[in-house]
C-alpha cells in the first residue's frame, strides 16, 4: 500500500506556472512509476505525464509536451510537476497516480495505476 498527497495547486493568470508535488509514503518509493492526470470541469480524467521507476523515461500528452515538466526525487519520494504557460483550459484536478513495477516503458493508460491521490486543484484565468 502506498498513500500519496498532492500539493501546489492554486489560481494563476494564464501563461504563469505552477509547480505540483505529490508525496508518497508507505512503500519502496523507487519500486513505482508514476504519473499525473487531470480532469477538468465536466470531463473524463485525462492523462498528463509519466515517468519510470528510475526517472530516466518520460511520456507527455500532446497538449501540455513542451510546457510541463515532470520529474522524481527518489530520495524524497517525491515526483513533480512542473507546469508552464499554463491555460486556461488546462483548469482540472490534477491527480497524482502510482503503480507497482521497476518498467523501463511509461503508461498513460488509468487502469495501470493502482493507487490515487486526493487530487489538486490548478484553475487558470485568462
Amino acid at each position: 500500500q502506498v498513500q500519496l498527497v498532492e500539493s501546489g495547486g492554486g489560481l494563476v493568470q494564464a501563461g504563469g506556472s505552477l509547480r505540483l508535488s505529490c508525496a508518497a509514503s508507505g512503500r519502496t518509493f523507487s519500486n513505482y512509476y508514476m504519473g499525473w492526470f487531470r480532469q477538468p470541469p465536466g470531463k473524463e480524467r485525462e492523462f498528463v505525464a509519466a515517468i519510470i521507476w528510475s526517472g530516466s523515461n518520460t511520456d507527455y500528452a500532446d497538449s501540455v509536451k513542451g510546457r510541463f515538466t515532470i520529474s522524481r526525487d527518489n530520495a524524497k519520494n517525491t515526483v513533480y510537476l512542473q507546469m508552464t504557460s499554463l491555460k486556461p483550459e488546462d483548469t482540472a484536478v490534477y491527480y497524482c497516480a502510482a503503480g507497482f513495477g521497476q518498467y523501463y516503458y511509461t503508461t498513460g493508460r488509468e487502469s495501470s495505476y493502482g493507487y490515487w491521490g486526493q487530487g489538486t486543484q490548478v484553475s487558470v484565468s485568462s
